[in-house]
């Protein structure tokens, strides 16, 4: 039977009718989230702040941890007329100080809107519990506990970073993840780490009455959401070494990094002058003071500072030379106070004598030695002309983590430089630059720029004979994972069967008889086996900076180190009894030699 139109039309808005019944039925009856959201103008939501996760060294120790704060906050569409005066008592303030900040939410009342806004920072507990008790006579007003950063142990300010509130800026870059009043990790671990340290925010709700007076909980706490703490970060720095290296650089201007060779954990991380733990625990107080400081403090010299890395880099280029077979560790040179590259100028050098042998110019430190290497590796006839044989040795050169950044876990790490090819074609024009051209390049001077931190990782790959671990400052933990690329071998360009020819240079330079010539001899502690490469880096900008790479044990290494001190003259003098110093605190819990120690603790090369 053939239905009419007229029929279908009916059953068509039947079925229209009993869909939108049961959608409605369906939204009032069995899922009251429409309701909820039509009723959010009556609720209000109480945040509820996790603790950021607590950070650790590689020994337990608690480097950052969280202590109970109190603010006072102020939702100003609800504040009803108050006595100012009682109410500047009870916060131990001025009435015109609440005048004016009163005054200043009236005028952007509309922009704020029901807001609850921050009014007073980190009341103490008396203050806080003072205006508890007397809290219902001020309605808009309100009391926050939240946890802020403690730090237990005075290590490492500029490696943990600080935490402050986030501003416009922050906010108009995350308005998803922050709102204002929220903490972020400004620099940094904490930065680095953010993700892992913030946890997520919890709130209450309660319901207001017609006049916006906070009632009961909403549906007795149904759908209130607690806060999740914080994830808490084992990092891989030796809480007791860090200390020690801060104590040794007091007073320095440089850096002092400390790797673990056998897994490119960071074990110190030493930014002089630096930021203190005390000043972290409120850096909005010392924010200026510390930013207008001549030093810069906040300046994190470890992996933002660009230096020449000067004759530590002699290694570099030893080995070099050794893989392209243009020396071998027999192969003598002259040196006659230096090198002269023209008839008329020369590459000078230290008195000491001559000839000698590859081992021999490591342990002295000889320029000279180390201009005929590098003069063999661009004139090498296996290469068509002297642009093809620099751009095999700076891509060996890159192969050791210089010239680019080498991925740490550290945030604001810069790459360095190793000039190009292309750079001195642009400098001199093409073809019209050699050897005499760049032959500071021999010594770790000229265009070469690195950061302590690759220059460590120097130390360890020469500690590892031939391979890195890429630098990085967190360790695996139960809800904390690093990245894969922690746990690859890099291997240079540099065969590794090459690397046991330069160390014996290196053991030398530290534990040869007196008159030998050791240019590292202060740093000798026995039965260490420190193997070390002493620098001194020209600097145009004052005096000569002091620099030194170790390891330690030779045959074992459990430590690679570099300590950078600017303006300090020879490697010798400040560089290298810092780095032994650390290194035996490290290998032996203690030190042997106090005169020296105290000589480097009290000595201030800067104001």
């Amino acid at each position: 039977m053939e239905i009419s139109r007229s029929n279908r039309l009916v059953i068509g808005l039947g079925v229209a009718v009993l869909v939108l019944l049961g959608k409605l039925f369906y939204i009032q009856i069995i899922n009251d989230k429409y309701k909820r959201d039509a009723s959010n103008n009556s609720m209000v939501y109480s945040t509820i702040y996790p603790p950021r996760g607590i950070i650790y060294d590689r020994n337990g120790k608690i480097l950052v941890g969280n202590k109970v704060n109190y603010d006072l906050m102020v939702t100003p569409r609800l504040v009803e007329p108050f006595d100012t005066v009682a109410l500047a008592a009870l916060l131990d303030t001025t009435a015109d100080f609440i005048r004016e900040r009163m005054a200043y939410y009236r005028e952007f009342r509309s922009r704020i809107g029901y807001q609850t806004l921050t009014f007073i920072r980190q009341m103490p507990a008396e203050r806080f519990l003072r205006f508890a008790e007397q809290e219902y006579r001020f309605p808009g007003f309100s009391g926050q506990v939240r946890s802020v950063r403690e730090y237990p142990f005075d290590a490492g300010g500029n490696l943990l970073g600080y935490v402050s509130e986030v501003d416009a800026d922050y906010l108009r870059r995350h308005p998803d993840e922050y709102k204002a009043g929220d903490y972020v990790g400004r620099t940094g671990i904490e930065a680095a780490r953010e993700e892992d340290l913030r946890g997520e925010k919890g709130y209450r709700i309660y319901l207001r009455d017609s006049r916006n007076r906070v009632q009961d909980s909403y549906k007795d706490g149904e759908f209130d959401k607690d806060a999740v703490p914080g994830k808490d970060i084992i990092t891989t720095i030796d809480a007791e070494l860090q200390q020690y290296g801060q104590q040794l650089m007091a007073g320095k201007v440089g850096s002092v990094v400390a790797l673990e060779p056998a897994t490119g954990e960071i074990l110190a991380m030493v930014s002089s002058p630096g930021i203190s733990v005390h000043q972290l625990e409120d850096i909005g107080r010392y924010y200026n003071e510390i930013a207008s400081d001549p030093n810069k403090p906040m300046f994190n010299r470890t992996v933002q500072a660009s230096y020449p890395p000067g004759s530590v880099f002699k290694l570099i280029n030893g080995l070099i030379g050794l893989e392209e077979g243009v020396v071998e560790p027999g192969t003598q040179y002259p040196c006659r106070q230096g090198y002269y590259y023209t008839k008329t100028r020369r590459l000078g050098c230290h008195n000491h004598r001559s000839p000698i042998n590859l081992g021999e110019a490591i342990m002295m430190s000889c320029n000279a030695y180390f201009c005929y290497v590098f003069k063999s590796i661009l004139e090498n006839r296996r290469y068509q002309d002297t642009e093809e044989a620099y751009n095999r040795w700076r891509d060996c050169v890159t192969s050791f983590g210089f010239g680019d950044k080498l991925g740490s876990d550290f945030p604001s790490e810069l790459g360095g430089n190793i000039p190009t090819s292309a750079y001195y074609d642009r400098i001199y024009g093409r073809r019209r630059w050699s050897f005499s051209t760049i032959v500071s390049l021999s010594i770790g001077q000229g265009e070469i720029g690195a950061t302590p931190l690759q220059i460590a990782n120097l130390a360890a790959t020469v500690a590892n004979r031939g391979y890195y671990y890429i630098p990085h400052l967190v360790k695996d933990s139960e809800h904390v994972q690093i990245d894969e690329k922690y746990r690859r071998r890099n291997y240079t360009l540099v065969d590794t069967t090459e690397f046991a020819k330069v160390i014996p240079g290196m053991y030398m330079a530290v534990n040869c008889k007196p008159g030998e010539g050791g240019t590292a001899t202060v740093a000798a502690v026995p039965g260490l086996d420190i193997c070390g490469k002493t620098g001194t880096a020209q600097n145009p900008h004052g005096k000569d900076n002091s620099v030194f790479i170790c390891f330690a044990p030779k045959d074992d290494p459990q430590i690679a180190i570099v300590a950078y001190v600017e303006n300090a003259g020879f490697g010798a003098t400040w560089a290298c009894p810092i780095a032994s110093l650390m290194v035996e605190r490290y290998l032996c819990g203690e030190t042997s030699r106090p005169a020296l120690e105290d000589r480097i603790m009290n000595t201030r090369l800067i104001k």
